[in-house]
């Protein structure tokens, strides 16, 4: 077995495009077994421009076709659940994938594919001295 560090570099290499750690709301509207819509409110953990990850009470499975509204703009977009593992015994981790390409769903500006935390133009952090609130008085 590969060494976990080579597995998720070549994960990375076949990533479409940069995830996004955004916390986004959104109603995601599946049909049910008798047909009906039925629909949850839910928040983003991960978005792409390709779609999102999320976690959801409502039952889906690989291959279900869903509508997600973005609750920000009110845009709308057709998805294909692609992902899902149940992870408390009520909520499910859910992978959407968006049926039609949609890159400015979620409104946000991606980093190219190639880009990665180590990348040059990544800002690191820089510890700075403590200063005042507010400046100290002139005598």
């Amino acid at each position: 077995m590969e060494p976990v560090s080579s597995q998720v570099g070549e994960m990375h290499k076949r990533r479409r495009s940069q995830r996004v750690t955004m916390s986004i709301s959104v109603v995601v509207t599946a049909q049910a077994a008798d047909k009906s819509a039925t629909s949850e409110e839910t928040r983003t953990e991960i978005v792409n421009a390709h779609g999102a990850l999320m976690f959801l009470e409502m039952k889906t499975t690989i291959g279900q076709l869903i509508t997600m509204k973005n609750n920000m703009t009110g845009e709308e977009v057709a998805c294909r659940v692609v992902f899902t593992r149940r992870n408390t015994p009520d909520k499910s981790e859910v992978a959407l994938e968006f049926i039609k390409p949609a890159p400015s769903f979620w409104r946000i500006s991606f980093p190219p594919p190639d880009w990665t935390p180590r990348s040059p133009e990544a800002k690191t952090y820089v510890e700075r001295p403590a200063t005042r609130a507010f400046p100290t008085p002139k005598k």
